[in-house]
Order: structure tokens, then C-alpha cells, then sequence
């Protein structure tokens, strides 16, 4: 991951998305509130109910991608537990954002790999290969995702930004924490935000 990326990362996923970058569906949340990620989008195409396309990604992602994964809406499985987060630590993976549930959570936690998804679910999956892909342009929600993304994640959801858009959101991003400074200024000065915002 170069600097650059790195440097948006710092951003809160609020502050980026008011600044250009777009939103996934507010579902997706890390299990642990502390998580964050920052990293180049592997999309995965998942069969709904099959797990095979995350194996085969773990392999063929490089250090410090994160694997962006859709489940065709077949939201309600566990796809991803203690043995592919421990695979994915091996790999040198940035984290994962999946359209889908996880289990094995109190595993999960304790080897704080930044997992982003809808929730837990403990029913198991298949491994049926038909219809999965991987480094491919994915829909999640109402976003597409393409291949080499930046997706940052925190407690607030996860954004998406375009590589040739990044630099031109992050400029406008460092604006708008300058002008919020500003504005929590005038407020500690005894302002109003009727009064600063022209209400």
C-alpha cells in the first residue's frame, strides 16, 4: 500500500464519504469497534452459500489487500471463520469486508483480523465453485467495487474510492477537517451553529 493510501486511511469513513468516496450499505460494521482497514480492494464473487471463491482469494490476493466479497444476497451463512482468518493472518491480508455473515466470532476477536460484515450466523456453507469469480468488478448494496479500490473501513461502515479519484478525495477530506476545526472553535468560542451555518 503506498503513503498516499495510508495517509487516507487516517480519515474517519464520514469525513471521506462527505468528501467524494461511496458508501457501502450500513449493514456492513466491524466485529470489533476498534477495527479499521485501509487497503486495495480483491473483490471475490461468491456462489450464495459457498465459501470456495475466499479460499481461492486468500491465495491469489497479495500483502495488504482486502478482500471485498458479495454473496449474491444470500446473506444468512457463515462464511468465514477461525480457519480463513487464520489463513488470511498468514498471508499478510489488510482485512475483509464481506456482503454476508462470519461465525467463529469469539476466535475472530482474538486474532484481531479487521472483519467487516452483516453479522454472525452459524449456519456453515458449501463449497460449490459455479458462478464465483474473483478479481472482478462486484456490486454490493447499490456500490460497484472494482478491482484495486481503495476501501477504508471503521466503526461508522465502510467507503469506497476510486484509484484515479483518491487523490482529489483526499484533498478535499483534508479541507473539510480544517473548516470542522474551525467550526468546533467557534462553537468552544461561544458561537452558535445557527449562527455559523447561517440557520
Amino acid at each position: 500500500m503506498t503513503a498516499h493510501a495510508t495517509q487516507l486511511g487516517a480519515f474517519g469513513t464520514a469525513t471521506l464519504h462527505e468528501s467524494g468516496a461511496t458508501p457501502l450499505p450500513p449493514q456492513l460494521r466491524p466485529l470489533d469497534r476498534e477495527w479499521r482497514i485501509c487497503g486495495y480492494a480483491f473483490t471475490v464473487r461468491l456462489t450464495p452459500g459457498n465459501n470456495i471463491w475466499l479460499h481461492r482469494a486468500l491465495y491469489a490476493a497479495s500483502p495488504g489487500d482486502v478482500l471485498v466479497a458479495s454473496s449474491g444476497g444470500a446473506f444468512e451463512f457463515g462464511y468465514w471463520g477461525d480457519i480463513l482468518t487464520s489463513a488470511a493472518i498468514s498471508r499478510r491480508l489488510g482485512g475483509l469486508v464481506l456482503d454476508g455473515c462470519v461465525r467463529d466470532s469469539a476466535d475472530l476477536h482474538r486474532l484481531a483480523f479487521p472483519v467487516f460484515a452483516r453479522g454472525l450466523c452459524v449456519r456453515g456453507t458449501g463449497k460449490d465453485a459455479n458462478g464465483g469469480d474473483l478479481d472482478t468488478d462486484i456490486t454490493i448494496g447499490s456500490a460497484v467495487v472494482r478491482p484495486g479500490d481503495l476501501v477504508v473501513g471503521d466503526a461508522d461502515g465502510v467507503v469506497v474510492l476510486a484509484r484515479e479519484d483518491a487523490a482529489a478525495i483526499g484533498e478535499r477530506a483534508a479541507q473539510r477537517e480544517d473548516k470542522e476545526a474551525a467550526v468546533r472553535a467557534r462553537i468552544a468560542a461561544g458561537e452558535s451553529t445557527l449562527e455559523i451555518y447561517g440557520f
